[in-house]
């Protein structure tokens, strides 16, 4: 079966995906404690374990990005913010790195590290992508997809509804599709949507913050479980591919 991407007619050039690392969707609330300039707030938490010092600092900065309180072309520089985190410029390196291959940061060969600048074509690379690996993702997963599996999806739905803080909606939307696509029991397929979610997060954060689409986001959501539940594979295809393309065209509307 042949599922449209709904984004044709443009470059894969600027897609760079790093599938040496794993993406955690953990995020971290405290660090907004300082009225200071934006990236002065990132030094308001220390190191937990059991993250590293790079995947502290990608959390960090992944946050901070998403919510725009560090805004596109914001240069990130390593000697500043090992500075800042208190650590050496390695960590600092690879988490930089991390977040490039989840389209959040932008590095140049010579001009460093920068926040990255997300427009129209970006989005379509993104969702174009997410078409590709959810669909195939739910294709292998759909005949291990058991009643316990289903309940868990159903769950996060629920909590969706619940939630009323917007910066969890995004958390809390990766956990119903992860959920469908966990049994594929393909790590790196996983890993690579994963890291398409992040990419979108800040976008399907405003998305959803729209209350007409975060309705009909929830509609499109349970059409899909339903088709699942009904063991429809083809049904539960044509809906995942849908309900992406159509909020790839939603969100470039908005930016318009």
């Amino acid at each position: 079966m042949i599922f449209n991407t709904g984004c044709e007619g443009y470059s894969y050039t600027r897609i760079q995906v790093d599938i040496q690392y794993r993406f955690q969707a953990c995020r971290n609330e405290h660090w907004l404690v300082r009225n200071m300039d934006p990236l002065d707030k990132l030094t308001g938490s220390r190191i937990e374990k059991p993250q590293t010092a790079a995947d502290h600092v990608a959390t960090t900065l992944r946050e901070a990005i998403v919510k725009g309180s560090v805004a596109a072309g914001t240069a990130l520089r390593q000697d500043d913010l090992a500075s800042r985190f208190s650590i050496s410029r390695m960590p600092i390196r690879d988490a930089l790195r991390i977040l490039e291959a989840e389209g959040l940061v932008s590095i140049h060969p010579t001009r460093g590290a920068f926040v990255a600048k997300m427009d129209t074509t970006e989005i379509r690379e993104i969702f174009t992508i997410r078409v590709l690996l959810e669909v195939e993702a739910l294709r292998l997963a759909f005949p291990k997809l058991s009643r316990d599996v289903l309940d868990q999806a159903d769950h996060a739905l629920n909590r969706i509804d619940e939630e009323r803080d917007v910066s969890r909606w995004g958390i809390l939307n990766l956990a119903f599709h992860m959920a469908l696509y966990r049994e594929c029991r393909n790590a790196r397929l996983l890993t690579l949507i994963e890291a398409q979610h992040n990419a979108a997060d800040r976008y399907v954060r405003v998305l959803l913050s729209d209350a007409e689409f975060h309705t009909r986001s929830d509609t499109e959501h349970r059409a899909i479980l339903n088709a699942c539940n009904q063991n429809n594979e083809a049904l539960a295809l044509q809906l995942l591919a849908k309900h992406l393309n159509d909020g790839c065209q939603k969100l470039i509307k908005s930016l318009k």
